[in-house]
C-alpha cells in the first residue's frame, strides 16, 4: 500500500511539473500505457485472490482515476496557456490596407431596372409594387377577362390549389397589371405611375423563361389620348438606348384590357449580321401598349365618361438583351459567374440622364 502511495504521490508531482504537451503525454504512457506501472498494477489483480482483490482492488482503481483526473485537468490548462500564447502573438494591424477583394456586379436586369426608374422618374411617373402572390379577380377579371374569356389561354398561369368555397383562386401573378388595379383603387387620378416586378408563365425556352421581369407603365387622367402614348414610348425608347434615331411603329392588336390595342415595334438596322437598335432596315416588336379599356376603369371605381388613360408593358430582360447584345434569356438565370463578370457592371455605375443611362 505504501508503494502505491508513493506511486500517486511521484506521478501527481511529475504531472504538476509537466510543461509541455509532448511532457505530459510521455507521463501518460509512463503511468497508464499498456506497458506503464499503473497498467502493470492492474494486471496483478487476476493473480490475486478474491479476498485479496476486495482490498487492493479499490487502492489501485483509486490510482488510476487520480492519475487520470490530473493528467486531464494539467492537459486543458497547458491547452488554454498554449491557445493565449499564440493570440498574444497573432494580432492584426487594422490601420493598414484591406487587401485587395474581388469586386461583386450589378446584375443586368438590376441595371436595367434602375435604368427604366431613371427615365420614366424624369417623365414624372412614380414606382408602384404590388404582390407576387395574386387572386384572380385582380389578375384576370378586373383587367376585363372573365372566367370564361378565351384570352385567359393567352397566359400559361400557375395556379395554387383550389380555393375552399367563399375564398379567392390564387396564383402566381403572370404579369404587373394588377398593380394598376390596385393603384386605381387607392389613388385618386390624375395617375402616372410604372410598375416594375417579377411575374411568372409556364413557358421556357431561349426567349422565355417561367419567372422574368416586366415592367409596365399607366397614365389615367381626363383628356388623355393615344398621341400621349405615343409620346411617351418613344421619349422613353430613346432615352433608353440613348440614340436620336430610333423609329416606332405601331400596329392594331388585340388586349383584353386596352382598346384600342396597338403592339410597339422598334426599327433596327443590320450590323455585321447583327441587329442594331435605330434606323428602319426592319422591325422588332418589344412592347404592348394601348388606351385603358372603359370596363377596366369602370371595375377600379372610376367613372370612364370622365377619365381615360394609357397603358404598355415590356419584358425587361428582353430590353437588356437588345440592348447589350444578349442572345439567350436562360443565362440571365444560370448564376455564372464567368457570365455576370461579362455583363455585370459595377457597382458605382449608377445610372442618370445626364451622365447616360447606360454608364
Amino acid at each position: 500500500m505504501t508503494d502505491i502511495a508513493s506511486l500517486q504521490s511521484q506521478a501527481i508531482d511529475a504531472i504538476g511539473a509537466a510543461r509541455t504537451l509532448d511532457a505530459l503525454e510521455a507521463i501518460r504512457i509512463d503511468t497508464l500505457g499498456k506497458q506503464g506501472s499503473i497498467s502493470a498494477l492492474l494486471k496483478t489483480l487476476g493473480q490475486m485472490s478474491p479476498e485479496e482483490r476486495q482490498v487492493n482492488g479499490p487502492v489501485i482503481n483509486g490510482l488510476r482515476e487520480a492519475v487520470t483526473n490530473a493528467i486531464s485537468a494539467k492537459k486543458v490548462a497547458l491547452e488554454a496557456a498554449a491557445l493565449d500564447a499564440r493570440l498574444a502573438t497573432e494580432r492584426l494591424d487594422m490601420t493598414l490596407p484591406a487587401p485587395e477583394a474581388a469586386a461583386g456586379s450589378v446584375h443586368p436586369v438590376s441595371q436595367v431596372m434602375d435604368e427604366l426608374a431613371e427615365i420614366f422618374a424624369d417623365m414624372g411617373f412614380a414606382v408602384a409594387e404590388g404582390p407576387e402572390i395574386e387572386d384572380d379577380w385582380h389578375n384576370f377579371t378586373a383587367l376585363n377577362i372573365p372566367e370564361t374569356h378565351p384570352a385567359r389561354a393567352m397566359h400559361d398561369t400557375f395556379y395554387f390549389p383550389e380555393a375552399a368555397e367563399g375564398e379567392k383562386q390564387m396564383l402566381l401573378r403572370t404579369h404587373t397589371s394588377p398593380v394598376q388595379i390596385r393603384t386605381m383603387m387607392s389613388q385618386k387620378p390624375p395617375i402616372r405611375i410604372i410598375a416594375p416586378g417579377r411575374v411568372y408563365r409556364s413557358d421556357s425556352d431561349a426567349t422565355h423563361t417561367p419567372m422574368f421581369h416586366q415592367i409596365e407603365g399607366l397614365v389615367i387622367d381626363k383628356g388623355i389620348h393615344l398621341g400621349h402614348l405615343k409620346w411617351t414610348l418613344e421619349t422613353f425608347l430613346r432615352a433608353f438606348f440613348e440614340r436620336d434615331d430610333v423609329m416606332l411603329r405601331l400596329r392594331p392588336s388585340y388586349f383584353p384590357f386596352t382598346e384600342p390595342s396597338a403592339e410597339v415595334d422598334v426599327g433596327y438596322t443590320l450590323v455585321n449580321g447583327k441587329r442594331v437598335i435605330g434606323g428602319s432596315e426592319g422591325w422588332m416588336e418589344v412592347l404592348g401598349s394601348g388606351m385603358v379599356h372603359p370596363r377596366v376603369i369602370a371595375a377600379c371605381g372610376l367613372d370612364p365618361n370622365e377619365y381615360q388613360g394609357f397603358a404598355f408593358g415590356t419584358g425587361v430582360d428582353r430590353l437588356a438583351m437588345l440592348k447589350y447584345g444578349m442572345d439567350d434569356l436562360r443565362a440571365f438565370f444560370d448564376g455564372d459567374l464567368r457570365w455576370l463578370k461579362h455583363y455585370g457592371f459595377a457597382a458605382l455605375d449608377v445610372p442618370t440622364l445626364s451622365g447616360g443611362v447606360g454608364a
